[in-house]
C-alpha cells in the first residue's frame, strides 16, 4: 500500500506548477476517480484568498452553494467560486468540522467548534443559529476541557459530537439537544480513540453507521465503524497517515490526510486513488504555507472535503492564507 501511495504522489509531482491566476489545470487520480483542478477557484478579483486561515471543513447545499468554514466564520461560494455571503463573528468562528442536513425543507449547517467548546446548528440560508450544544453535564463526566472536532447527524435527528482534541469521548444528543449517551475513551487499543478527529454517517450501509477518523492511532491512522448506539463494529482501514475527515457519496469515500492528499476509498474500502499528495516532506502537515507558495495540484495539509451532486470534490487545506480547491470529476 505504501509503495502505491508513493508512486501516485510522484505522478502528481511531475506535472505541478506554482499557483497563479494563470495556472494551468492539473489532472489528479486514476480510473473512475480522475479529477482536474480549477485554478483560482474561490479567489477574489485580484487573485487573493477570501477565507483567512482555514482549519475546518466544507459542505455543498442542494442548490450547489459551497460552504467553507474558516477561522473567522463560514464563507459561501457559488459553483464558479464567486463569494455569495459569509457568516462571521464570535458565534461562527472556529468550526473545525461542518455537516449539512435538510430538515422539513430547510437546510441546516451543523458545526463542531473546537476552541469554543460546543456544537452549533444554524440555517444555511441566513445563518440564524437555532441550537447550541455545550458540554453535557448530565453525562456525569468531569472534563477539564471540551474541544469538539467532529459532528454528524443520524436519520432520526440524533446528533453526535466528538471531543477529539480532549477526552476522545463521542457524545450523543437528540434533535432538541438533550444528552442521551456517550462512548469512547483515549488510547491505542482496538476500541479506543487517539484523536477521533473526523466523523460522518456512512450511508453505504443499511442501517447506516458512524464512520470515524482515528487520526493519531498508533502506529498509523485508521478509520473505524461504530453503530449508532455507540458499539464498535470494525476497523475499516488502517495504515493511513493522519486522516482528518470523511465524506461519503454513493459507494465512494473521500478521506483528507493532514500529510497532504486525499485518499479515495471504493465500496470495498480499498484505496481507489490518492489526489494531490505533496512530494515535499517538510511541507506536509504544514499550516504556514502562504498563498505565494501554493502549488497547483499539490496539497500541504488537507483537512476537509465534500462531494457535490455531479461528483466534483471540494478540498480544504489547513492553511494560514486559507485554501479551498475545486476538483472537477472527469
Amino acid at each position: 500500500m505504501k509503495s502505491s501511495l508513493i508512486l501516485l504522489a510522484l505522478g502528481v509531482a511531475s506535472s505541478v506548477i506554482h499557483l497563479t491566476a494563470k495556472s494551468k489545470p492539473v489532472r489528479l487520480g486514476k480510473g473512475d476517480m480522475m479529477f482536474q483542478t480549477v485554478p483560482g477557484w474561490g479567489l477574489d478579483k485580484d487573485g487573493f484568498s477570501q477565507l483567512g486561515g482555514t482549519h475546518g471543513g466544507v459542505v455543498v447545499s442542494k442548490t450547489g452553494d459551497v460552504f467553507v468554514s474558516a477561522n473567522k466564520g463560514v464563507v459561501v461560494f457559488n459553483q464558479t467560486g464567486k463569494k455569495l455571503r459569509e457568516y462571521v463573528g464570535a458565534r461562527y468562528q472556529m468550526m473545525h468540522d461542518i455537516e449539512i442536513r435538510e430538515e422539513g425543507g430547510i437546510e441546516y449547517i451543523y458545526g463542531a467548534r473546537n476552541k469554543h467548546g460546543e456544537g452549533v446548528k444554524f440555517k444555511a440560508s441566513d445563518g440564524e443559529i437555532v441550537l447550541n450544544l455545550p458540554f453535557p453535564k448530565d453525562s456525569g463526566l468531569n472534563l477539564k476541557r471540551f474541544s469538539p472536532t467532529a459532528i454528524t447527524i443520524a436519520p432520526n435527528g440524533d446528533i453526535y459530537l466528538a471531543d477529539g482534541y480532549s477526552s476522545n469521548v463521542i457524545f450523543r444528543f437528540n434533535k432538541s439537544g438533550k444528552y442521551l449517551s456517550h462512548f469512547g475513551e483515549k488510547g491505542n487499543e482496538l476500541k479506543q480513540f487517539n484523536t477521533c478527529h473526523g466523523m460522518t454517517l456512512d450511508t453505504r450501509y443499511d442501517p447506516p453507521r458512524l464512520l470515524i477518523c482515528d487520526r493519531n492511532h498508533a502506529p498509523r491512522g485508521r478509520l473505524v465503524h461504530y453503530s449508532l448506539e455507540g458499539e464498535f463494529i470494525e476497523v475499516v482501514i488502517t495504515d493511513l497517515g493522519m486522516p482528518t475527515s470523511v465524506a461519503v457519496r454513493g459507494d465512494y469515500v473521500s478521506v483528507p490526510d493532514l500529510h497532504g492528499g486525499v485518499v479515495i476509498l471504493n465500496k470495498d474500502n480499498k484505496i481507489q486513488a490518492v489526489l494531490g499528495t505533496t512530494p515535499n516532506l517538510p511541507k506536509r502537515a504544514t499550516y504556514g504555507v502562504k498563498q505565494d507558495k501554493w502549488v497547483e495540484g499539490v496539497f500541504n495539509g488537507t483537512h476537509g472535503s465534500y462531494w457535490d451532486g455531479s461528483g466534483n470534490l471540494y478540498v480544504q487545506d489547513w492553511n494560514v492564507s486559507g485554501r479551498i480547491i475545486k476538483l472537477v470529476r472527469l
